[in-house]
């Protein structure tokens, strides 16, 4: 069993026998995250993403922008390299998708992705169980770039982030909000809180998508 829990933007907590953090975040208008975590991955060097001093422990992993494969404990951690933008990284740079195999569940965190996914990309991320992705648009891929991931990917659950809520600074003023997104989805569980748990043996038959709320 894995639980997770969005701590708002593109920021999740994996917490099972090892606790791992995704893209802690600063300067976003939300409450910063103030968990400690085991192992803190940032998908790139934005403030909005890595904001690592906040949540690292005396003894934990941190990696940025990491690319290439890594185990940590009972964690295995691979980083691919791709695009904050839809030009190749010349606006916004690079971004690194992470593929971290936890308690026998595979989860996919894509960062700012700039871009759909080619052939090979999704070769490469390989069978996917939750996969995290950017809905919002303008900085990233926005609400129909992301289906069409969706449907590339084929995860078993689908959990949308990066998108417009209450709370954000006039910057992100731009992003879409999750109905965009939600709109031609039909397998959707809106969820009344921030946490959701996963295993193994209960992962849907049917690929839904899970929407958390902010606490």
């Amino acid at each position: 069993m894995v639980d997770v829990v969005w701590l708002g933007h593109a920021c999740f907590t994996l917490q099972s026998n090892t606790s791992l953090l995704f893209d802690p975040f600063k300067g976003t208008g939300l409450v910063e995250p103030k968990v400690k975590a085991d192992i803190v991955l940032c998908t790139h060097s934005h403030q909005d993403h890595n904001n690592a001093a906040a949540v690292k422990g005396e003894n934990s992993t941190v990696l940025e922008s990491f690319t290439g494969e890594k185990r940590i404990g009972n964690v295995r951690i691979r980083g691919l390299a791709t695009f904050h933008d839809d030009v190749r990284g010349t606006k916004r740079g690079r971004n690194s998708i992470y593929v971290v195999e936890l308690n026998n569940v595979t989860f996919c965190h894509l960062g700012d992705l700039g871009h759909e996914l080619s052939a090979s990309e999704v070769d490469e991320i390989g069978p996917v169980d939750v996969l995290f992705i950017p809905v919002g648009g303008f900085f990233t891929i926005g609400p129909q770039q992301a289906r069409n991931v969706v449907e590339s990917l084929k995860p078993r659950i689908a959990v949308p982030m990066h998108y417009k809520t209450a709370g954000l600074v006039e910057k992100y003023a731009p992003l879409k909000g999750l109905d965009d997104f939600l709109r031609e989805n039909d397998s959707v569980r809106r969820l009344r809180g921030s946490h959701f748990s996963v295993d193994r043996l209960n992962l849907p038959e049917h690929a839904i998508i899970v929407a958390p709320r902010l606490a």
